[in-house]
């Protein structure tokens, strides 16, 4: 991946070497920007939501981490002594986490085949993955063949209802336009950007 094109593995990166304070930022098509601290990517389990908490909490098996990131999920399971993979798209985040001693998997996950786990993590509002409503029942599908027989898919994903709430709490949307929940982003850090994709 271009250097361009990999915001957060910049980030990861050099937060890792000076543990300077710095913003990701997020832009998004239907609210205003967002900023993620770089130093939040590398939370300890008590810093956690309690929603990725108790997602740790039932993870077992052979579990792969997607998205990984920075790793906070794969080094809490790792130092668990529980057999962890973790997986991300960004070339910097994998070379972080291949640094710090975790096993991984620089890949798209729609592009993972022949593996298999009994736990797969989709955490930080991982179902987003699958960019629209009309290709979740086949993202879902596609991890469903890399789980063994009785695995688990734990994930979680924010409801954004309120985006369209108005100062009395009813809800104003067109119904007649795609699912609400589908949004665009961009994400920045410093020079470079991912460009718009689909969440």
């Amino acid at each position: 991946m271009n250097q361009l094109k990999d915001p957060i593995g910049q980030a990861i990166l050099e937060f890792s070497l000076n543990k300077t304070p710095s913003q990701i930022i997020v832009e998004s098509d239907l609210c205003e920007d967002d900023i993620i601290e770089t130093a939040y990517l590398f939370r300890s389990f008590q810093e956690m939501p309690s929603i990725e908490r108790k997602a740790l909490s039932i993870a077992n098996g052979n579990i792969l981490d997607i998205g990984a990131c920075a790793g906070c999920h794969s080094v809490y399971l790792k130092n668990l002594n529980k057999k962890t993979v973790s997986l991300d798209i960004s070339k910097g985040a994998i070379q972080f986490l291949k640094s710090i001693g975790l096993e991984t998997i620089h890949s798209d996950i729609r592009d993972l085949k022949d593996k298999k786990f009994d736990t797969i993590l989709l955490l930080m509002n991982g179902l987003g993955l699958s960019e629209t409503l009309e290709n979740l029942p086949n993202f879902l599908n596609h991890l469903k063949s890399l789980l063994n027989d009785g695995g688990s898919i734990l994930c979680d994903s924010t409801d954004i209802k309120y985006l369209y709430e108005d100062e009395e709490g009813a809800i104003w949307m067109d119904l007649n336009s795609s699912y609400y929940g589908e949004m665009k982003f961009n994400m920045k850090y410093k020079a470079s950007e991912t460009g718009w994709f689909d969440w």
